[in-house]
């Protein structure tokens, strides 16, 4: 059968090359228009696809197009996606985060991205960072077709996010979004909070390399907007996706941040013990660019080369 390549290792054939521009595709999910951009590798087809989105309230343009063209680069289609309510996706209220409507979006994205031409259906991978690395765990779990799944810094419990921050924030961001909730009921203006800030602040997010981070990696044309509707707060703490990892019937690679502020590793790591572990000694954020990209982009690549072009089969085991 021969052995996986070691994680990690330079390969001249992977060497960033440029890629031809992406193609916008729109696909419906729940009868909402969602906008993704589709890369496509050289060569013959059919080709396997690995289909990407970002976590919480992240839009495709910071930073995943450099995840995308590494794939293409490897061999692999790349299907970019930007969930209902958030980026140059439609839907109303904007910015609401809904585990829900997410897992939705997920699911209309991989069956969209399973109809495109020179596309093979049988080997889709689904790709997922901070949320969406929880969201990927779930919806593979229960699609026997997914080929392949990668989460980065996963969300795997929403209870063990929620004790993970000072009670003060986590109180002050449960009241404001009791307080949107009461105001989508009556039909008043929604209530936002920042979904970044600095320490200390009313934010989801209020770490020391929070604000610097997104700044890295979001570029001045880009749509996204620091701000999410408040009622998050009272659904997040209940979403726990991780649990679903035992249930996977494909191969699944965490990787894990030691120095992430921003997820808890203790559920990542359980999710772990159903697939293979990378671990990276850096923050939540830097993970996106630098050393820290480029590591974990090298393991995620030889991951999904193995499982999706190399790996041999019962009719080619020779190979």
């Amino acid at each position: 059968m021969g052995g996986a390549p070691t994680p990690g290792e330079a390969r001249p054939d992977l060497a960033p090359e440029a890629s031809p521009p992406p193609a916008d595709v729109t696909f419906r999910s729940e009868g909402v228009d969602c906008a993704a951009w589709c890369y496509r590798p050289d060569g013959r087809d059919p080709y396997p696809c690995v289909v990407l989105a970002h976590g919480f309230d992240g839009v495709r343009d910071q930073a995943l197009d450099d995840y995308a063209e590494r794939f293409v680069a490897a061999g692999l289609a790349a299907f970019v996606f930007d969930y209902r309510f958030f980026g140059d996706s439609k839907g109303r209220p904007r910015q609401l985060v809904s585990n829900r409507a997410q897992l939705e979006d997920w699911r209309a994205a991989i069956a969209c991205a399973r109809g495109l031409d020179g596309v093979d259906e049988r080997r889709i991978a689904l790709w997922g960072t901070s949320t969406s690395g929880g969201h990927v765990v779930k919806v593979g779990a229960e699609d026997a077709g997914i080929a392949a799944v990668v989460c980065q810094m996963p969300f795997a419990s929403g209870l063990a996010q929620f004790n993970s921050m000072p009670v003060t924030q986590s109180l002050r961001l449960v009241w404001a979004g009791l307080r949107d909730q009461v105001r989508a009921w009556i039909g008043a203006k929604p209530l936002t909070v920042p979904a970044v800030g600095r320490p200390y602040s009313l934010a989801v997010t209020t770490t020391r390399d929070a604000v610097s981070g997104l700044a890295r990696i979001t570029p001045p044309n880009s749509t996204w907007l620091n701000e999410v509707l408040a009622r998050f707060a009272l659904r997040t703490t209940f979403y726990s996706p991780g649990r679903a990892a035992k249930r996977l019937c494909c191969p699944l690679l965490v990787c894990i941040a030691d120095g992430d502020r921003v997820m808890p590793a203790k559920p990542a790591l359980k999710m772990a013990e159903h697939g293979t572990l990378r671990r990276y000694g850096f923050g939540h954020f830097a993970m996106y660019y630098g050393e820290g990209f480029e590591r974990a982009v090298a393991d995620q690549v030889e991951f999904l080369r193995w499982h999706l072009l190399e790996k041999p089969t019962r009719a080619d085991g020779a190979r």
